[in-house]
């Protein structure tokens, strides 16, 4: 039953250990950023940080794009705008689904007036690039190939590398969901020549929600330029916010930026910086292989096969009798602890074990075993 409303005080939230599929624990220094006092989105001293922000994401996706930048929203924007600024009505796009988050791209392409051609693979499995290769020759006048580099309901990877060459062999552009696999595992926008790349600040960034790093090459750019219908959604609209993030001297005022959303973005990626990208990767390697030694032990497989395996998203099969909502509740209520479901074909069937950023440390592996080892006994 509801309270009434005089009843209502501060919100003050237990501390979670986060180890499902995102949000990740968040860095302390990140938290505190967000304390920061606030400026306004125009102010001097706010638009050089910008500009730091815009330099260390290019760092983060290993890009020299001019145009990258954070827009003020998740992922799902993220994704959106990549659809709406690179997609017309008429054309063709050829879309991979192995996953929830392909479908989710099937839906923007069809939002956009464009016709989806399906590459389905089985969930857990990797994008086929035999499967790509084919419908790119049944369909010489698709316009873009869209995949999931990170597929986060399966914890399955994608070679983005070999589907971004199969693309551009064929005069498509490319556009990537790196939600989960930006600072997580290798991803090379430039040396791979991905075209639209989109990502969440709340994943292996181990950043607050609601920030949604994008990049666009001057491929993309290109054809945002050629467009010859105006983008359907004004405020993902590429080149009108392009002003405000990348303009020479007075800013263009597009709306108002989530400065102290920003400011903690900034603190991530400084964060990411001086760890090493390179580092990262292989922490996240290491603290998988911990978790999987674990697992081993309890009993516990992989949803997916190990040269496939994300090591931010653990995808494992949840064992014979057990009851999937009972482990889960007894973790959040006995330990703090939140691992995730399985979505679509793996509803009831899998947890997805995340380890990102922040929460790819010993301490966590070690509480995540723990429990589960209590939970199934």
């Amino acid at each position: 039953m509801a309270r009434s409303i005089s009843e209502i005080q501060s919100f003050q939230p237990v501390a979670r250990t986060l180890m499902g599929p995102g949000p990740s624990d968040i860095y302390p220094a990140v938290l505190q950023a967000l304390s920061r006092p606030t400026v306004g989105h125009l102010d001097p001293l706010f638009i050089a940080m910008m500009d730091e922000v815009k330099q260390l994401l290019q760092y983060a996706l290993q890009t020299d794009n001019p145009f990258t930048l954070a827009i003020s929203a998740p992922g799902s924007a993220g994704m959106e705008a990549c659809f709406v600024n690179l997609v017309e009505p008429g054309e063709k796009v050829i879309v991979c689904r192995n996953g929830v988050f392909g479908d989710r791209m099937r839906e923007n392409v069809e939002r956009c007036g464009a016709t989806a051609v399906m590459v389905d693979d089985a969930w857990g499995a990797p994008v086929s690039p035999e499967k790509v290769e084919a419908a790119l020759k049944a369909h010489p006048d698709a316009s873009t190939l869209a995949f999931v580099h990170a597929e986060t309901s399966t914890g399955a990877c994608s070679d983005a590398q070999t589907l971004a060459r199969l693309a551009r062999e064929h005069g498509c552009l490319t556009i990537v969901d790196a939600v989960t696999s930006l600072g997580g595992v290798p991803l090379k926008v430039d040396e791979w020549q991905l075209d639209a790349v989109y990502s969440g600040s709340q994943k292996c960034l181990s950043c607050v929600p609601g920030l949604s790093p994008v990049t666009f090459s001057p491929r993309a750019v290109a054809k945002m330029q050629s467009r010859t219908h105006k983008v359907q959604s004004w405020f993902l609209d590429q080149s009108l916010v392009l002003g405000y993030w990348s303009g020479e001297g007075k800013r263009s005022y597009h709306h108002t930026a989530p400065v102290n959303s920003l400011y903690a973005l900034h603190e991530s990626l400084l964060r990411l910086y001086q760890e090493g990208l390179e580092h990262a990767w292989q922490r996240h390697q290491d603290m998988h292989q911990h978790l999987k030694a674990g697992l081993d032990e309890l009993g516990i497989t992989f949803v997916v096969d190990q040269p496939y395996r994300l090591p931010q998203l653990n995808a494992v099969t949840i064992p014979d009798g057990v009851d999937d909502a009972a482990v889960r509740q007894h973790l959040l209520t006995t330990y703090n602890l939140e691992i995730g479901a399985g979505l679509g074909d793996l509803a009831g069937k899998a947890w997805r074990i995340g380890l990102m950023g922040y929460g790819a440390r010993h301490e966590n592996v070690a509480l995540c075993l723990k429990a589960l080892e209590n939970a199934l006994r």
